[in-house]
């Protein structure tokens, strides 16, 4: 196969692989109370139908990289979308909520499979100079599904009934494993610094070399962290919330010991020592928890107290997922003449500065501040999320390009997680009324009262990455190493 015909294949597999996941996450959120319906579940078992899949895959995602690395990133790819597949038809065909709960996890599994090797598969496919619009491409495609999921899932449901979402996805998923199966990439050589397939196997072998120790460590504390997350806005400080935080932290500790004293560490030493690729994910991790702590406080601004209807409040928002389609090629311009210095400074600057406008917008339906400040945070948003992506995948040697991704990954599910539990503490503090059965209720004075500071404290949570964004590499030292 000649590599024009490589790229644009692999570029598609990659495409359509973050596409489904994206497309996924966004669907379920609008079939949710239909599922509830028709199961007879309640309320918490929906949520767990979201809390396991998110667990599942922030546990695995590194480990997933690292596989990829190990392996091959198409292989890992196929793995996981055939699997992705198989449990979309298995959940469509589900009997009870335990069966569902129980396949969303297994889906988890296989998504945190695919979402570091479609980026690795990028890596390896495309050389540095092209690699950015192939990101940028990526990206904007992610925006589009996101945009489009609360559409496409309330159509499916009106019409088909529920099941019929996870139907969507088992199509495409299918077609591109076997696709990814037939994509023959040349085995790069190995940069001498990573611990990758080129890395050659020593004694140990290689299960020693996945780092298996550390992945159990790191899985545990992130699946404590993620499910402490997503359960204090609904609950609060808890017994089990604390007792969650506590062994988030017991097991990170006792994860980064390890990785100071393991031969084989699962996320490789140069990896952690590179201050750039770290402070694209601080980049990251700012931005995504600001950027999602604020369309939870306007997605309930919205829907609760101007009692929009979910297709209404997806229209009311959809600004912000059109500017992260359009912000995504322009970055890749962007990052060729200006770096990702400056790029990422003024991307913070549009998501702080849509933060505020939105904290004093008039509080209606109709508000051009409102829409104004939605363009702002999806130019942003969108600025920065292929700026960091392409900064991390460009930093990474060859043979690391998995953990990479899958740490950028597992940022892009902490970071939202995070930055929902700030906005609802926030929100709670200033305007106590939450029900008795812990779920968030407010009078439209009181969370109009409170929407404005908690906007602010989200605002600062995004400059928190402007030291981090101070990081990165400059134009020049960008064409350094493009050069190389």
């Amino acid at each position: 196969m000649r590599p024009g015909r490589r790229r644009h294949l692999t570029l598609t597999c990659s495409v359509t692989g973050a596409v489904i996941v994206a497309l996924d996450g966004t669907v379920l959120t609008i079939t949710q109370p239909a599922l509830q319906r028709d199961l007879h579940a309640s309320f918490a078992q929906v949520q767990w139908t979201s809390t396991g899949y998110l667990i599942a895959v922030a546990a695995l995602l590194v480990l997933a990289g690292r596989l990829g690395d190990r392996y091959g990133h198409r292989e890992v790819f196929a793995a996981g979308t055939l699997g992705f597949a198989v449990t979309s038809a298995a959940i469509a065909l589900a009997p009870d909520i335990g069966s569902v709960i129980g396949l969303r996890v297994a889906q988890g599994l296989f998504g945190a499979l695919l979402q570091p090797a479609t980026l690795g598969m990028l890596r390896a496919a495309f050389p540095a100079d092209r690699l950015p619009m192939a990101i940028a491409v990526r990206s904007s495609a992610i925006g589009l599904a996101a945009a489009a999921g609360p559409l496409v899932g309330g159509a499916l449901t009106t019409h088909f009934g529920w099941r019929s979402v996870f139907l969507l996805n088992v199509a495409p998923a299918l077609a591109i494993g076997v696709a990814a199966l037939a994509v023959r990439v040349p085995a790069p050589r190995s940069t001498g610094t990573g611990t990758g397939t080129g890395t050659g196997t020593k004694a140990g072998g290689r299960t020693a070399r996945l780092g298996l120790t550390g992945a159990c460590l790191l899985a545990s504390a992130l699946a404590c962290l993620v499910h402490t997350l997503v359960e204090l806005p609904r609950t609060g400080w808890t017994v089990g919330t604390s007792l969650g935080l506590t062994a988030a932290v017991a097991a990170g500790g006792a994860f980064v010991q390890h990785q100071r004293v393991a031969t084989h560490p699962l996320i490789p030493r140069q990896v952690l020592a590179s201050r750039t690729l770290t402070a694209a994910l601080a980049v990251l991790l700012a931005a995504s928890a600001a950027m999602f702590g604020a369309l939870f406080v306007g997605s309930y601004f919205l829907q609760e107290v101007l009692a929009l209807d979910p297709l209404q409040s997806g229209l009311r928002v959809l600004p912000l997922a059109v500017m992260m389609v359009v912000a995504a090629p322009v970055t890749a311009v962007l990052l060729r003449r200006q770096g990702p210095r400056r790029t990422a400074l003024a991307a913070m600057a549009l998501v702080s500065l849509g933060m505020v406008l939105l904290a004093g917008a008039e509080r209606s339906a109709a508000s051009p501040a409102m829409a104004g400040a939605f363009l702002l945070l999806g130019a942003g948003f969108g600025t920065v999320m292929v700026t960091a992506t392409a900064v991390v995948v460009q930093q990474a040697s060859t043979d690391d390009a998995g953990v990479s991704g899958g740490l950028k990954q597992t940022i892009l599910n902490i970071g939202p997680a995070l930055g929902i539990a700030l906005a609802t503490t926030s929100i709670t503090l200033i305007a106590p009324g939450l029900a008795g059965d812990g779920a968030a209720r407010w009078t439209a004075a009181a969370f109009g009262g409170a929407m404005g500071p908690t906007l602010l404290l989200l605002a600062g949570v995004a400059a928190l990455g402007v030291p981090a964004a101070l990081r990165l590499p400059s134009r020049a030292a960008t064409d350094r190493v493009s050069r190389t």
